[in-house]
């Protein structure tokens, strides 16, 4: 698992704990699950938007602003990362999970 983002989730769990003055995860527990979603929710938005522009170096800042607020969504339901990455794991050794195209007619 990346070191990087195992870290961080580390910290947003430590924020989850104990509160820190000034703190923007400490904040965001404070304010309780519907700021944490609405966040996730902007943050996505923003996403999509750079990539729609073309703009990959906002599209990255974007991208990191969403990690780092799912993060904080995991640890406010108790959902380690680990447990995502067992998932993503099973997922990539998975060989034929093509989801079947199917031909439809619009005209109808």
């Amino acid at each position: 698992m990346n070191e990087t983002l195992k870290g961080l989730s580390e910290v947003v769990k430590q924020r989850k704990e104990h509160f820190e003055e000034g703190s923007y995860t400490c904040y965001l527990f404070d304010k309780g699950l519907d700021k944490i979603l609405k966040k996730c929710g902007e943050e996505c938005s923003e996403m999509i938007i750079a990539a729609k522009n073309n703009d990959n170096e906002e599209l990255a800042n974007e991208i990191c602003d969403l990690c780092y607020h799912v993060l904080v969504l995991m640890a406010q339901q108790n959902l380690a990362i680990e447990d995502v990455v067992a998932i993503l794991e099973q997922r990539r050794q998975k060989i034929g999970n093509l989801k079947q195209f199917h031909v439809s007619d619009h005209n109808t």
